[in-house]
């Protein structure tokens, strides 16, 4: 007798071949049978008009500090994610010394915006070295399987100390350490190294990262220590200031690491074309033998913008500023009063507030073509007589006025959505593009992290409902093949080969969705995190069941309490 058996689904097993009707049967934590009518079970799954797929393996999140306190990891495993690799960007919190702990906090505090008071409360430091964070990590029962991988502004500051924080160069000496502590922690684990070379990264007092301008040879030496180590990815983020020079060194890395080099591309506004010549530098490395590739998101990087959020149309005005320090419920009712209404509408944008926001946040101020209320169930594609400034028109006010209303209005909760990369065009047509290319990885959810501004861990739930199901304004992308860029495509790309596919022998990690019930639902602001700390999250509706390892951790949207997670680490 089988413990689980999934009854008349429609399999999608995560390869990409078309899907068929069957049984899905799981004993332990593997699958032993797909397709076909499997014998009796303890428990038995009614799938009948439901998709059964693998679950989501979610490569880019920021669950560095909350992996170590918090089980669950919502909203990412709300969105039938089963296995999450955090570790991105550059940022993260080990190896470290005492002395630079704060520091930490601070860079993950200003890169990624997660709570300082949080991370503060949260974190135990019952590590130093990287292979100490594994084992912390490894030691707490939690619901899904995390990966985790080393980052290079805190490696750089274990390494060099203050001279890396005031972004010194590395002398031969730091960058043999450097090298030495990667292959390190590969060899204990680590799925992946990454960094950052973008000016959009600064620390909390709005200093560029330690690794902002690493020399080239400092990158080289650490690829040719995950090439020793045979494991793991190397990612990263890139203004790409100098093209050719930063093709020079990535094509080297690529070259002498023998590893997959991954970089996260958007298409911007201030370069539309830019995200072209970028694919072409990663077709020309293919055509080279290098594997190069890559990682894009599946929807626009926008901004939830709200009255109880880190960003707000009006929150660089002195009169807004002056009450958002306010209480929540205190804030909103100072709002409502005519006299602040009038004060605020009647301001411009402060300069002191703008020089703290990066440039393409300050669009903020100003840009009511490109922000859209997001209603209940948000449009991540939405339409030009969607946006603030089309909607105001219609009804014969400023925009500005149209905004504030809508903002304060209802019981306060209310988002506008500004998309500030991947909607240059005004549409997602480019996005699709870039999904479809074969030398991309899906990813970009950043599950964890942006907590008071940005929500797209739901990035799995709206590639099924909007990219396979709803999508009005252009083509729709194939369920089969939308299923194997969540599940394999990423499992595969960072070596989990026991995942990411429903076949026999496979870890029994398994999503039975009611496809059509499929309902992604507004952004909602609350205060759950360690010291009060404030985070967005978003639910849905339509997962029936998840399965993590052959146990069932999430029924009808309500936790199991199941604590089957492990730590995943490589080999």
């Amino acid at each position: 007798m089988h413990d689980i058996v999934i009854r008349g689904g429609t399999i999608v097993d995560g390869t990409g071949a078309p899907s068929f009707q069957g049984d899905v049967a799981i004993d332990g934590d593997k699958i032993v049978q797909v397709g076909g009518k499997a014998g009796p079970a303890k428990r038995e799954v009614k799938a009948d008009g439901r998709l059964v797929t693998p679950g989501w393996v979610d490569v880019h999140t920021h669950y560095d500090g909350q992996a170590t306190w918090d089980p669950v990891l919502a909203p990412s495993s709300w969105h039938g994610a089963t296995t999450i690799v955090f570790g991105n960007c550059g940022v993260g919190f080990a190896p470290v010394r005492r002395e630079h702990q704060v520091a930490l906090i601070e860079m993950m505090e200003g890169v990624e915006d997660i709570p300082g008071i949080t991370l503060t409360e949260g974190l135990k430091w019952d590590w130093e070295s990287f292979p100490e964070y594994l084992d912390a990590l490894a030691r707490l029962p939690r619901t899904i399987d995390v990966g985790a991988q080393v980052a290079h502004h805190p490696l750089r500051v274990y390494a060099m100390g203050e001279r890396a924080i005031n972004r010194e160069l590395a002398t031969a000496e730091d960058i043999e350490l450097m090298a030495k502590l990667t292959e390190e922690a590969l060899k204990a684990g680590a799925v992946g190294f990454t960094t950052s070379r973008t000016d959009q990264h600064k620390t909390l007092a709005g200093d560029l990262v330690p690794g902002r301008y690493a020399e080239h040879e400092e990158l080289i030496a650490i690829g040719r220590a995950m090439g020793r180590a045979g494991r793991g990815t190397f990612g990263f983020l890139s203004d790409f200031d100098d093209e050719a020079a930063e093709w020079k060194w990535i094509r080297q890395v690529a070259k002498e690491s023998g590893r997959p080099v991954w970089f996260l591309l958007t298409d911007r506004s201030y370069d539309p074309q830019r995200w072209r010549r970028l694919m072409d530098g990663v077709r020309a490395g293919r055509a080279d033998n290098l594997p190069l590739y890559a990682q894009v998101a599946g929807r626009p990087v926008g901004l939830t913008l709200g009255v109880s959020t880190s960003l707000n149309p009006f929150g660089l005005r002195e009169a807004y500023a002056e009450v958002a320090k306010l209480p929540p419920a205190e804030m909103l009712a100072r709002l409502r009063t005519p006299e602040l209404r009038r004060l605020i509408l009647s301001q411009e944008a402060s300069p002191r507030l703008l020089e703290v926001l990066p440039p393409l946040s300050r669009q903020i101020a100003t840009r009511w073509d490109r922000m859209y209320p997001l209603g209940d169930q948000p449009d991540y594609e939405p339409a030009p007589e969607r946006s603030i400034a089309a909607l105001a028109a219609k009804e014969g006010v400023t925009p500005q006025e149209y905004c504030y209303d809508y903002l304060t209005g209802g019981d306060g909760s209310r988002m506008v959505y500004f998309p500030v990369t991947n909607y240059v065009h005004g549409d997602l047509e480019v996005v699709r593009e870039m999904i479809e290319d074969p030398h991309t990885i899906l990813g970009l959810s950043d599950g964890g992290a942006h907590c008071g501004v940005i929500c797209d861990a739901s990035l799995n739930t709206s590639m099924l409902a909007h990219w396979v199901r709803d999508r009005s304004r252009g083509r729709r992308l194939p369920l089969e093949f939308t299923v194997q860029q969540m599940t394999s495509g990423t499992a595969d790309f960072y070596g989990f080969k026991d995942r990411g596919r429903l076949q026999v022998g496979k870890k029994a990690d398994v999503n039975v969705i009611d496809f059509e019930g499929l309902t992604l639902h507004s952004p909602k602001m609350i205060f759950d995190l360690p010291a009060g700390g404030r985070r967005l999250v978003q639910s849905v509706d339509g997962y029936d069941m998840t399965i993590c390892a052959g146990v069932p951790i999430f029924e009808k949207g309500q936790e199991t309490g199941a604590r089957p997670g492990k730590l995943v680490r490589s080999s």
